[in-house]
Order: C-alpha cells, then sequence, then structure tokens
C-alpha cells in the first residue's frame, strides 16, 4: 500500500526532482514532484554493507557506490522524463573520505564508523587545544573527523597519503565521477572537521594538523550553487539534460530537512547511527563540548550530536539473544523499568556525541540471576535513549526550551514501542514522523530550493505524540545517574 503522502505521476506538479541518498545500509533513488511529494512507482534501493572487522576498521568501495547511483538514475530517469525533471539532489553518509589521484580513488571510503585513527585523537588531545580548534570548527578530535583520519594515514601508509593529490566527501567523488565536476557544498566541508565556521573558509591550523593543504581540497562552493549536465552524461540520461545538479550533502542535514519541521523544532533520527539536530540562525559563539555546530550554509548552523550505534545496537541484540516474537519484544518495552535490568553503555563502533571517544566499546553492568532477555533487551534499548538525553541536555544549553522533539527513521517506524522508553528517559513528549525516506526527500528539497523556490511544500502530518510517564520520572532519572557515574568512571 503507498504511503498516503505520495502522488501518482498523473497528479503531480512540475517541475520534478530526482532525490539521490547513499546511506549505511543502502542507496536510493526517487522522484519528487514540486510540493516535495515522492512520485509512487518511482523510487529504487540497491542494497549494501561497510566492510569491517574488529580492529575497527569500516569501509565500503567508493567505485561500488558510483555504480549504484549511477544504477539508479539508470533505473529512474527514462527518456518519458525528458525536460520535466528540473534538477538532482544528492547526500551521503557524513563524515566519510575518499584519497583520490587524477580523478580516481586510491583509498576505499572510510565511513564516520571506522575508528582505526583512535590513538591519533588521544595524540592531537595532548598536543592541541581541543577548545580552541571547537571555537573554530565547531567540532572536537574524533576518529571520524579528518584532522584524526588523515594524521592516522599519514602515520600507518605514508605511500598513499603522499600519492592522494585530492581528499574528497563521498559525494564529491560520486559527482567527479559521474559528472567530472570538483567542488564541495559547505555542509560537505563542514562535516571534515576543518572547516572555519566563522569564515566558511578551509581552517589553516587545523589543516596542519592533518597534514594537508588547501590544494588537496575541493573549493567551497556558495549554497546557491549548481552543476550542469554535461554533453556526454545528456547522452546517457537525456531526461537529465537540462538538470541542474545540487552539490552533494551530508545526510545529517537531509535528515533534518525533510521532515518538513520549523526552526525550533528537534529533529531525532534513529536509523543505523542516529542523532539530535536542529537548524539555528548565524553561527552560535559557543558550542557545548559535547556537540557539533556544522555552519552548513552562509546563513544557517546545524547544532547537535550523533550516536554511532542505535539501529546497529538493536540489529546486534536481535542476532546475539535467543529472543521471541517482534510482538513480545515489543511488549517489554511496556511498564515501570525493570530492576532486574542492566546499565548498558551502547558504544559497539565507538562514541561521537557526548564524550568523542572513539575507543569507547559497549558495557553490560550489573547482571544479575533475574536478568533474562527481557530485563537485558530493555536495559540496551534505555541506554540507547540515555545517550540521546546526554545530547539533550548540552543542546538546551544553546537552544533554551525547544518547540518539541519529532522523532524519524527506520527504528521509530519498525520498532514503535521504543518511542514510550525514549519520552520517559527524555521526560518530554516525543512526537512520531512516519514519512518513508525522509532523508531522500531532505535531498529533495534541497534540490527544489533551487529550481522552484515559490511552490509551497507538502505538509506531511504527524503522529500524536508520545508523553512520558510522569509517575516513573524518579525511577528513570535514578537509572540516568548510574549510567552517568559508570560511563564517567569507564570514559569520563
Amino acid at each position: 500500500m503507498a504511503e498516503a503522502f505520495s502522488v501518482k505521476l498523473s497528479q503531480a506538479r512540475a517541475p520534478f526532482v530526482l532525490a539521490l541518498d547513499v546511506g549505511s545500509t543502502a542507496s536510493r533513488g526517487g522522484l519528487f514532484d514540486a510540493t516535495g511529494r515522492p512520485i509512487i512507482g518511482t523510487r529504487i534501493k540497491v542494497d549494501h554493507d561497510f566492510t569491517t572487522s574488529q580492529s575497527g576498521r569500516s569501509e565500503i568501495s567508493p567505485d561500488a557506490v558510483v555504480d549504484e547511483v549511477a544504477a539508479i538514475i539508470d533505473a529512474i530517469a527514462a527518456p518519458k522524463f525528458t525536460g520535466q525533471i528540473a534538477a538532482v539532489g544528492l547526500d551521503t553518509f557524513s563524515s566519510a573520505v575518499v584519497g583520490v589521484d587524477d580523478g580516481d580513488a586510491i583509498t576505499p571510503c572510510f565511513t564516520y564508523a571506522d575508528s582505526r585513527p583512535r590513538e591519533d585523537v588521544l595524540t592531537l588531545r595532548r598536543t592541541t587545544d581541543e577548545a580552541a580548534l571547537q571555537r573554530r570548527t565547531g567540532t572536537r578530535f574524533h576518529s571520524s573527523y579528518l584532522p584524526a583520519r588523515l594524521h592516522w594515514l599519514r602515520r600507518t601508509d605514508p605511500d598513499t597519503f603522499d600519492l592522494a593529490s585530492t581528499w574528497m566527501s563521498l559525494g564529491e567523488y560520486v559527482y567527479e565521477q559521474l559528472l567530472g565536476v570538483h567542488g564541495v557544498s559547505m555542509a560537505s566541508a563542514a562535516w571534515t572537521g576543518l572547516l572555519n565556521r566563522h569564515t566558511g573558509e578551509w581552517d589553516p591550523e587545523t589543516l596542519a594538523l592533518a597534514g594537508i593543504t588547501p590544494s588537496h581540497l575541493a573549493p567551497i562552493l556558495p549554497g546557491d550553487a549548481t552543476f550542469t549536465t554535461p554533453r556526454d552524461v545528456a547522452k546517457r540520461w537525456p531526461a537529465l539534460s537540462d538538470a541542474a545538479w545540487v552539490p552533494s550533502v551530508p545526510d545529517g542535514l537531509a535528515a533534518t530537512l525533510g521532515p518538513g519541521t520549523n526552526a525550533r523544532t528537534i529533529t531525532l533520527g534513529s536509523s543505523t547511527s542516529g542523532a539530535m539536530r536542529v537548524l539555528v540562525d548565524g553561527v552560535p559563539p559557543d558550542v557545548p563540548d559535547g556537540l557539533w555546530a556544522y555552519r552548513v550554509h552562509e546563513e544557517k548552523t546545524l547544532l547537535g550530536g550523533a550516536l554511532n550505534d542505535v539501529g546497529r545496537m538493536v540489529t546486534w541484540l536481535d542476532s546475539t539473544l535467543s529472543l521471541p516474537s517482534k510482538a513480545v519484544r515489543e511488549s517489554w518495552m511496556h511498564g515501570r523499568p525493570n530492576p532486574a535490568s542492566p546499565i548498558v553503555l551502547p558504544f559497539l563502533t565507538g562514541e561521537r556525541s557526548t564524550g568523542w571517544r572513539s575507543d569507547a566499546r559497549a558495557v553490560v553492568f550489573d547482571l544479575g540471576e533475574n536478568s533474562d532477555p527481557a530485563a537485558i533487551y530493555r536495559g540496551t534499548i534505555e541506554g540507547i535513549a540515555m545517550t540521546y538525553r546526554r545530547v539533550a541536555e548540552q543542546m538546551a544549553e544553546v537552544t533554551g526550551e525547544s518547540d518539541g522533539i519529532i522523532a524519524t527513521g527506520g527504528i521509530t517506524q519498525s520498532f514503535p514501542s521504543w518511542l514510550q522508553v525514549l519520552a520517559n528517559v527524555l521526560g518530554t513528549p516525543v512526537t512520531p514522523k512516519a514519512m518513508k525516506r525522509s532523508t531522500l526527500r531532505g535531498a529533495a528539497l534541497l534540490a527544489l530550493d533551487q529550481v522552484a523556490p515559490d511552490v509551497e511544500r507538502a505538509v506531511h502530518e504527524a503522529a500524536d505524540p508520545v508523553t512520558p510517564n510522569r509517575a516513573w520520572v524518579a525511577e528513570y532519572n535514578a537509572r540516568y545517574e548510574r549510567f552517568c557515574e559508570l560511563y564517567e568512571t569507564l570514559f569520563g
């Protein structure tokens, strides 16, 4: 059954845009009409996986991703759409980097979850004023950002490091291969940890830490920049011959825009990874040390924090424990906290916000003889919610009281009972927005801003908010205090 928000092709309003989203588990594409509604029958998905290891490796072939994106365009940009597709928008998973020489990749794509530079994070922290770094770039030292990642590559593989003439985000590389164009959006630049958020240019001090110069990076494009379709590309895809290609952005920005929230609403994403984000005007002068502040546009900053392991932690639970049906697991989320539940620090692949501990690993604490699968499952879900609470508390220092929290993402839709735990832990209502592929829609909206800025966007209605049970506030607060104490003892 099609999503009610979608529209039939015969009822879609021109112009159309083609949106592309490269996520952690798949690449996706689809057509959207001028109001931002997905057009029924045009959505395509190609699955993929990261290559991982116990050492912290997390990679994917950048050329395989290029092939996936090209195959999606082949399937969607049919000749019948010639003259109707006005723009193409692309987002990819953020904090990814590819080493390139003479236009071709000479390294894999290192993903945000690759924690092998953790020793380099510690080295940089010992030798650099990290607070000053965050004031300039809005980021801390972490294995997902380029200062530590390039420091690690220079230390462990100097020959490859020296051979790379350019370091690109994954989206840049896709456009380099498909269009032969070179340039990076300010949003993608911000996610590298190398952008000076005050000047909007590459930060010389941070580049020096990474061992590179501005010549190793693409020029930063203005917010209204687009690429035109080259002649050879138009021959392959005639439907895109007149399309404007919007520079790639990180999925975190697209996921924030996709649900259509207002400026004072916090978007809480829960998919393979997770995040809490809010767009603020200008450049905040101060950023709490557990958060990031990405300058995504000349006039906007995305403030928030990210979690490596949300859906990844749920998948681990489902594959590790001997579990009953999904309906039974859903029932475990109801009711007051289970006293037999352990305290769980959910860091399978390291921590980003708020402690920035790339070396952190998951911990299950206080198991007892009554800690059955239901108790362990509930404790782990609570642990995920508590990592969000740590982010929310620091966001409030900058934003004050928000207009609410909108929850999106695959976990929200496939595991709805977890929202009650989340609301209880956060102590505030959480409103689910069961929009399929909201990140893909975010890429579409960015493209529509370029080619149909005056068309009113359709509004996707949210469900009723899930409210916390006030009778259990004291119990959840006590468990949260134990969570924080355990964190400080092990990783503080």
